[in-house]
């Protein structure tokens, strides 16, 4: 699937939701509960994401030209917010990722439903999931 087409999807299944932001936030929090789990040889200090208030252990790697994350973190609307990230973006090309607008989280009233500090933590997390696919597509094969 294109990362348009995630994002649509992501937009419908928070639309059947209407204005409850609580049972968003429990959807959120299931997303959460189904991210696969990274290594615990990745949970180190390197693979923090700067700017979360909580802790976020990101790993990128890359297969066959297309860039595929795992997470965890120790607060479950981040773990959330890191799940609905990893399904927009993992398994996509590095170009594709980099030229990501995600208008998926305005569309779905994320952003303005979150604190400001889980707000600062999402935008964190997109720069360093740019910035590592930048790297890996810049490795040689």
């Amino acid at each position: 699937m294109t990362i348009s087409e995630i994002e649509n999807e992501i937009i419908e299944e928070f639309e059947i939701f209407g204005d409850d932001w609580e049972a968003k936030y429990e959807h959120l929090i299931d997303l959460g509960k189904s991210l696969p789990k990274i290594k615990e040889e990745f949970k180190t200090e390197d693979k923090i994401i700067k700017g979360c208030q909580s802790r976020v252990w990101l790993h990128s790697e890359q297969q066959d030209n297309k860039i595929n994350f795992t997470a965890d973190s120790d607060a479950i609307i981040t773990k959330g917010m890191v799940a609905l990230m990893i399904r927009v973006l993992s398994n996509q090309s590095a170009t594709e990722i980099l030229n990501a607008e995600l208008g998926f989280i305005k569309k779905i009233g994320l952003i303005e439903h979150l604190s400001p500090t889980r707000a600062n933590g999402l935008v964190s997390m997109i720069e360093r999931m740019k910035k590592d696919a930048q790297q890996l597509n810049n490795e040689p094969q």
